[in-house]
C-alpha cells in the first residue's frame, strides 16, 4: 500500500495538484492583472515610454512560476506522504515498518526527480497561458473576468496534456535507465 500511495503522489498527484492550485490562484491572477492593465491602457503606456511589456511584465511572472512550483510540489508531496502514512498506519493498522520498507523499495530518487521535472513545464504553461489571456483580453470588466476564467481552464487542460506526454516520456526513460528496476505493474 505504501508503494502505491507514495508512487502516485510523488510522480502524478503531487505535481498535478500543485500545478492546479498554482493555475487557479496565480494563473488567473496574472490574467486579471494584465487584463486590467490592458483595459486601462497601462501596457500601451509602457510601450510609449520605450519599455518592452513582455520583458517588463511577462518575464518576472514566468520566472516566478518556474521557481515557485517545484517548491510547492515538494510541499504537496511531503504532506501527501505524511497523510498516506498516517492513514495507512493509524487508521488501517498496517505495520509501520512494512509500510516504510515497501515505499522505499518502490519509490526512488528518479520518481521524485521526474515529478519535480514535470512541474517546470507546468509552471511555464501556467505563466504563458495566464499572460497570454491577460494581454489579449476583451475590453471592460467582463472581458477581464472572462480572461481570468479562460486562463485557469486552458492552464488546467495544458497541465493534463503535459502530464500525459511527460509521463509517457519519463516512464520510457525510466525503462531505459533501469531495465531491471522495481515496477508496480
Amino acid at each position: 500500500l505504501g508503494a502505491v500511495i507514495n508512487m502516485s503522489l510523488v510522480r502524478e498527484l503531487g505535481p498535478v495538484l500543485a500545478a492546479t492550485m498554482l493555475a487557479g490562484r496565480v494563473g488567473s491572477a496574472m490574467a486579471a492583472e494584465l487584463g486590467t492593465m490592458r483595459v486601462t491602457e497601462q501596457i500601451d503606456a509602457l510601450t510609449v515610454m520605450g519599455a518592452d511589456p513582455i520583458h517588463y511584465l511577462v518575464v518576472p511572472r514566468f520566472l516566478g512560476c518556474l521557481i515557485l512550483i517545484p517548491a510547492l510540489t515538494l510541499m504537496a508531496d511531503f504532506m501527501g506522504v505524511v497523510g498516506g502514512y498516517y492513514y495507512s498506519v493509524h487508521l488501517l493498522n498496517i505495520d509501520a515498518y512494512y509500510y516504510l520498507q515497501n515505499s522505499a523499495n518502490y519509490v526512488g530518487w528518479f520518481d521524485l526527480a521526474a515529478g519535480t521535472f514535470k512541474t517546470l513545464f507546468f509552471g511555464a504553461a501556467i505563466a504563458i497561458v495566464g499572460c497570454h489571456h491577460g494581454f489579449h483580453c476583451d475590453p471592460g470588466a467582463e472581458g477581464v473576468g472572462r480572461a481570468a476564467t479562460y486562463a485557469f481552464v486552458h492552464s488546467f487542460v495544458m497541465i493534463l496534456l503535459l502530464d500525459l506526454i511527460l509521463g509517457i516520456g519519463l516512464d520510457a526513460l525510466y525503462n531505459v535507465l533501469f531495465p531491471q528496476g522495481p515496477r508496480l505493474v
